[in-house]
């Protein structure tokens, strides 16, 4: 009974992390997109000034 205590422990651990690290790249490019979306906004805004 120990042993499949450990197993499921191990596998929650590992699920956790996969999970952690996919968040954190789901909100990294969603953040870069959106930099990119902005610079590509000013720069249309500042073309269409001039």
């Amino acid at each position: 009974m120990k042993k499949k205590s450990k197993l499921g422990f191990i596998i929650g651990i590992i699920s956790f992390v996969a999970a952690a690290s996919a968040a954190l790249t789901a909100f990294f490019i969603v953040r870069e997109k959106k930099k990119k979306d902005d610079e590509e906004l000013m720069n249309y805004l500042d073309c269409s000034i001039e």
